[in-house]
């Protein structure tokens, strides 16, 4: 598969089979995603793994709204993408860098995210990224660092369903020349 083939055909998976992803394949979806590029070379994202059924439950149940608790209950594991604070966007002083001041740290979560979701579709993995969550509760649940934040949760696992393609905007309607 392709860099473009492995970007158009790339769906959020939202239904699982109940097979298990093995660690050696995660391992390797990670260090591939370690590879995006960042702030500075600051590579700030992190990911905690979460497989054990019962913290999964927690989640699912205490911490997420109803649509994504769906989602988090078949799939056979949640990446917990955190990143490091206080580093992307800012000077050695504390200081902002930009006007965009830290929001580069998001930018940055986001571009791992996508990496690590690519790599996981061409492996056959499907993924979803999920952003409504409870952040401090799941921050609080998986003793996530003072020094980290919770960026997006990551439902991964073998996918049992093939969503069609959404409707793509065109590259008139994306695309300005000045």
């Amino acid at each position: 598969m392709n860099t473009k083939e492995c970007i158009m055909t790339r769906r959020s998976i939202r239904r699982f089979k109940p097979e298990r992803v093995e660690h050696s394949l995660l391992e390797s979806l990670i260090s591939t995603a370690s590879y995006s590029p960042s702030w500075k070379n600051s590579q700030i994202t992190r990911y905690i793994a979460v497989e054990d059924p019962s913290i999964l439950d927690t989640i699912a149940t205490h911490f997420t709204p109803e649509f994504n608790s769906k989602i988090v209950k078949q799939a056979s594991m949640l990446i917990a993408v955190t990143f490091v604070k206080g580093i992307c966007g800012f000077e050695r002083d504390g200081s902002y860098t930009t006007d965009k001041e830290d929001r580069w740290q998001m930018f940055d979560a986001g571009i791992a995210c996508q990496s690590f979701c690519l790599a996981a579709h061409e492996v056959g993995l499907g993924t979803v990224i999920m952003g409504i969550w409870d952040g401090h509760g799941i921050s609080g649940l998986l003793h996530i660092p003072q020094e980290e934040e919770l960026a997006a949760l990551i439902a991964v696992g073998w996918p049992d369903i093939e969503p069609a393609v959404p409707r793509r905007k065109s590259v008139e309607e994306l695309l300005t020349y000045i």
